[in-house]
C-alpha cells in the first residue's frame, strides 16, 4: 500500500529523531477498501511525546490533555519538506502518543491519560478492528485482523464490544454510521453490545450526538442504519419520537399508503437524492405528527388532518435538542410545515405564489426534492403529470416580484422621476406599483414602470 509523499515525509522526521510514526485509522481503512481518501485527515500515531514532538515541530500546537498534536501543514511546510502543491490552505496532520488502556467515568472520555510505548498497544484501546490498522510504508500492523474483517464487509469491536461501548458511548453511534457508510453488517457480540449499552447514548453531548447522525443521514445506507438505531434502542436518544410512527397504520379505502407511517418515512429517506443533512432529516420526520393527529372516519378512512401543523411544534422541539442553528431550524421547521402543499392543476398562481413566500425561494427546490421522496417512500411514481406542471409553474411565478424590493426600480428612481422629497408617499408609491403587478395590469420592467409613474396620481395617494 502507497502512502502520500507528504506522510512518508512525516514519518521519516519522527525517524531521524529517534521515533516510531505510523499512519493509523481511517485512511488505512478507507485505502484498502479503494474508497476516496482525497478529503481525508493524515492520523498518525507515535511513541514521542507530546513535549518531545514540540521540539522539532516548531509550529506544531498541543492545546488538549489527550495527547493530540495538530500540526498545521501551511506552517510546517519547511520542517516537513513538503511542497505547496501537496497540500490544501487550512489542512493539518493530527499526531497522537501512544496510549494505554484507562478509566473512562463519563461514558465518553478517559479519566487519565498513560502514555504507551508500544504501536500494538495502542491499537488495543481502539474501537473497530478495520480501524486498529497502523502503517509507516514498510511495516502493517494488524493485531486484530482488520484486514479480514475488511474483506468479509463486517464490523467488529476491538476485544470486548461491552468495555468498548461502556468507555466511549459515542462508539455506538460511530459503529452503526460506518456500518451505514461502508455498507457492512456488525458482528454479533458487537451488535448485542449495542442493545445492552444503548442507555449509555444519553451521556453523549447532543452536538456529538447529531454530528455523527447527520453523518449516518447523509449516507446512500441510511434506511438501514435508521433500522439498526431503531432496534438496538439506540433512537431513543436520538429522535425517540419515531418509535410511535413504525406503530401507526395508514392503510385504508381511498388511500395510497402502502406502508406504516415509520416505514413510509425511511423509504422516504431512502428516496431523497438531497445531501443536505438538514433536508435528509425534515424528509425523515415530515410524516412525524401523524401518530398524534391519526382518526378514523364513519366511513373507515384512516385521517391525519393537520399533522403537518403537530409535526411542526414537533420538529422545532428535535432542533432544539439537537441544538441546532437558528438558520438550520427555520428551515427544518419550513420544510415540515409546507410538505403537504396541494398539487392540482387548477391552482391560481397567487396561490403557487404563497407557497413559494412562506417557505422561501431559497428552499422551494428542497421542498420539490421531499416531495419527490415522499411519493416513493409511498409506493408511488417519482413524479407525475401534475408535479410537473406545477414545477414549471413555480419557475414562472418566481420571475414576478414578490414584494417591493424586487420592483426594478426603488425609492429613489420614484423621487428622481416625480421630482419628490423623502417621505410615506415614496413607499405608498412603490406599494401601489407592486399591486398593479401582483395582479398581472403591469410588468415589472422599468420602462413600462416609469411610463406608469408618469401618469400616477399623486394627489389620490393619501
Amino acid at each position: 500500500m502507497l502512502l502520500p509523499d507528504k506522510a512518508i515525509r512525516c514519518i521519516t522526521l519522527f525517524k531521524k529523531n529517534g521515533y516510531e510514526c505510523y499512519v493509523v485509522g481511517g485512511f488505512i481503512r478507507d485505502t484498502l477498501l479503494n474508497r476516496s481518501t482525497s478529503n481525508k485527515a493524515l492520523d498518525f500515531a507515535t511513541n514521542a511525546t507530546p513535549q518531545e514532538m514540540l521540539t522539532f515541530l516548531p509550529n506544531a500546537k498541543y492545546e488538549n490533555k489527550f495527547g493530540t498534536v495538530i500540526v498545521p501543514l501551511k506552517d510546517s511546510a519547511n520542517t516537513l519538506h513538503i511542497k505547496k502543491s501537496e497540500y490544501l490552505e487550512n489542512e493539518y496532520f493530527e499526531i497522537t502518543t501512544y496510549r494505554s488502556e484507562s478509566l473512562y467515568k463519563d461514558k465518553r472520555h478517559p479519566e487519565n491519560v498513560t502514555w504507551g510505548t508500544r504501536i500494538e498497544e495502542d491499537l488495543s484501546r481502539r474501537d473497530f478492528t478495520v480501524n486498529a490498522l497502523a502503517y509507516d510504508g514498510k511495516r502493517f500492523v494488524d493485531i486484530y485482523n482488520g484486514v479480514h474483517d475488511l474483506k468479509k464487509k463486517c464490523l467488529r469491536a476491538v476485544n470486548n464490544a461491552q468495555l468498548r461501548f461502556e468507555e466511549d458511548a459515542l462508539r455506538m453511534l460511530r459503529a452503526v454510521r460506518l456500518a451505514s457508510q461502508l455498507q457492512f453488517t456488525i458482528e454479533k457480540e458487537t451488535y448485542d453490545a449495542l442493545q445492552s449499552k444503548a442507555k449509555n447514548l444519553s451521556f453523549v453531548s447532543a452536538e456529538r450526538i447529531r454530528d455523527e447522525f447527520f453523518a449516518l443521514l447523509s449516507s446512500k445506507n441510511a434506511m438501514e442504519g435508521l433500522l439498526h438505531l431503531k432496534d438496538t434502542g439506540l433512537l431513543q436518544s436520538i429522535v425517540p419520537e419515531l418509535y410511535p410512527t413504525f406503530l401507526c397504520d395508514q392503510k385504508s379505502p381511498k388511500r395510497h399508503h402502502l406502508y406504516d407511517v415509520g416505514t413510509h418515512l425511511i423509504k422516504s429517506l431512502r428516496a431523497c437524492n438531497n445531501t443536505d443533512p438538514i433536508v435528509r432529516l425534515a424528509t425523515l420526520i415530515h410524516d412525524i405528527g401523524k401518530p398524534k393527529t391519526r382518526s378514523i372516519t364513519k366511513e373507515g378512512v384512516v385521517t391525519f388532518y393537520n399533522h403537518e401543523i403537530i409535526g411542526t411544534q414537533m420538529a422545532y422541539e428535535i432542533a432544539s435538542r439537537m441544538h441546532l442553528s437558528k438558520k438550520d431550524t427555520i428551515r427544518l421547521t419550513k420544510l415540515v410545515r409546507y410538505h403537504q402543499f396541494s398539487v392540482t392543476e387548477d391552482q391560481t398562481d397567487s396561490a403557487l405564489r404563497r407557497l413559494v413566500r412562506n417557505i422561501g425561494k431559497e428552499n422551494i427546490n428542497d421542498l420539490l426534492d421531499l416531495r419527490v421522496a415522499d411519493r416513493i417512500g409511498s409506493g408511488a411514481s417519482p413524479s407525475s403529470w401534475r408535479l410537473d406542471l406545477y414545477k414549471k409553474r413555480l419557475i414562472q411565478v418566481q420571475m414576478q416580484p414578490f414584494g417591493v424590493r424586487d420592483l426594478v426600480i426603488d425609492g429613489n428612481d420614484v423621487m428622481r422621476l416625480l421630482n419628490m422629497k423623502p417621505g410615506p408617499k415614496v413607499g405608498k408609491i412603490l406599494d401601489v406599483l407592486f399591486t398593479q403587478i401582483e395582479i398581472g395590469k403591469l410588468e415589472n420592467k422599468k420602462k413600462v414602470l416609469t411610463e406608469y409613474l408618469k401618469k400616477i396620481d399623486l394627489k389620490a395617494l393619501v
